[in-house]
């Protein structure tokens, strides 16, 4: 089939760490004394790889960390702040998985990190997914619940690290099955909740925006709300409110919708049925009691000589469920870059993409850097076709195109991303 060998405008890759084998997913990063450590999370092996990336164009593997020796056993997210490595544990399926966050010490050696304790979501859900810790005492999840529908937000003390305990929770009265709630607008926190202050931003899938007052950590409550869908999102997509970063000194947040892994799906799977367009755009949260949409992202610019005329239909054979994924989320932490005229988005086959907000009512795509294609999968058994619950784990059967993942950039303009069948690719954008 046709392919690429990768592409780039603006953009310089100055190093490459294939990780083994082992595909990261979410990355964090601490800065200790003179060196940068850089955390990822897994997408194929349960556990996590540490790099020392103090000089980033010869990236150190440290260390994989095992996680818990379950098939299948979710590590998909980490967080590192205040010498804590904070990882969410996830699972489908009958088996006992670890669901709800590991607590690890990487303040007194941050390329060993020491288990300290193991706070579960208590219920036969998925657990974890993502999560916003950027130090302190509090980590802000979207978690499974016993007794509601889908994620709901909930909040851990850790001011003890060693007996972490729930101190907060909300959710969405469609959520709550003992209150009669039935979750056709599939509401759920897929996250993170992004923290500023006293205010929570939630990217609450189909339930949209969500920002909520959390000066009393115990009952947070609703201060604004912005829907989108219909006619933003649906169809074969992922989240359909996926990320929300408010911006740290200028009023404006930034709000996707999520696409999909072209890997993941086949023309027969997809049945001609076209797929709603993705959401990626700025929103106006100067009061926070009225958030409103005031401008959308361009589409992604597609390469000279790339070997389809768009990213819409790109190696399925039809038009799949193309959007964007995984922004850079700088949390106020001090290790990482805070740009308020920057964006940074992982935007799955459509590779990297750095844009200019300078002008909130007009964003600018200035740079971009697609990987080149895998040439074999790294995940295991193939994956049946008639099912559309697709595990992250099987093989998938659609083409082999690179897809990126995550992205996170450093204070001294270090872009690290990963992919879904790769490495981390360490960059630089040029302008």
């Amino acid at each position: 089939m046709a392919g690429n060998k990768g592409y780039a405008k603006n953009v310089e890759q100055i190093g490459y760490h294939d990780l083994g084998g082992k595909p990261a997913f979410q990355m964090a990063m601490q800065q200790v004394g003179g060196k940068y450590y850089l955390y990822t999370a897994s997408y194929k092996a349960s556990g996590w790889s540490i790099l020392d990336v103090t000089e980033p164009s010869k990236p150190r593997h440290v260390r994989f960390l095992d996680g818990p020796d379950i098939p299948d056993q979710g590590t998909p997210k980490i967080q590192v702040a205040d010498g804590l490595m904070i990882a969410a544990m996830s699972g489908f399926g009958p088996l006992k998985y670890a669901k709800g966050i590991y607590i690890f010490d990487v303040r007194e050696d941050p390329e060993n990190p020491k288990f300290l304790s193991y706070w579960s979501s208590g219920d036969d859900g998925f657990g974890v997914h993502r999560f916003f810790y950027s130090g302190g005492r509090y980590v802000h999840l979207s978690a499974t619940c016993k007794g509601f529908s889908s994620m709901i937000y909930r909040i851990v003390d850790i001011s003890d690290p060693k007996n972490p305990i729930e101190a907060g929770r909300w959710w969405l009265p469609e959520q709550w099955e003992a209150g009669g709630g039935v979750n056709a607008s599939h509401a759920g926190l897929h996250g993170p909740p992004y923290v500023q202050g006293n205010l929570a931003y939630l990217s609450y899938s189909g339930a949209g925006l969500v920002i909520l007052d959390i000066s009393d950590i115990a009952t947070p409550k609703l201060v604004g709300n912005l829907r989108h869908h219909p006619p933003f999102a649906g169809g074969f997509c992922g989240a359909w409110c996926h990320t929300i970063v408010p911006l740290s000194k200028r009023p404006f947040a930034v709000m996707t919708s999520e696409g999909e892994r072209f890997p993941l799906f086949t023309k027969e799977m997809i049945k001609g049925q076209p797929q709603p367009m993705a959401l990626f755009g700025m929103v106006d949260v100067s009061d926070p009691a009225n958030p409103t949409l005031i401008s959308t992202f361009p589409y992604p610019e597609v390469p000279p000589g790339f070997p389809y005329k768009n990213f819409n239909d790109c190696g399925i054979g039809c038009p799949g469920p193309f959007g964007p994924h995984n922004l850079h989320e700088p949390h106020g932490h001090p290790a990482l870059e805070d740009r308020n005229d920057r964006i940074y988005c992982c935007y799955f086959h459509a590779g990297l993409r750095i844009y200019d907000i300078g002008d909130q009512f007009i964003p600018r795509e200035i740079a971009y850097f697609i990987p080149p294609n895998p040439t074999k999968w790294l995940f295991g058994k193939p994956m049946d076709p008639k099912n559309l619950r697709f595990s992250l784990f099987d093989q998938p059967p659609g083409p082999m195109i690179a897809t990126t993942e995550d992205v996170l950039v450093d204070n001294r303009g270090n872009i690290f991303m990963d992919a879904f069948h790769d490495g981390i690719y360490v960059l630089r954008c040029t302008v």
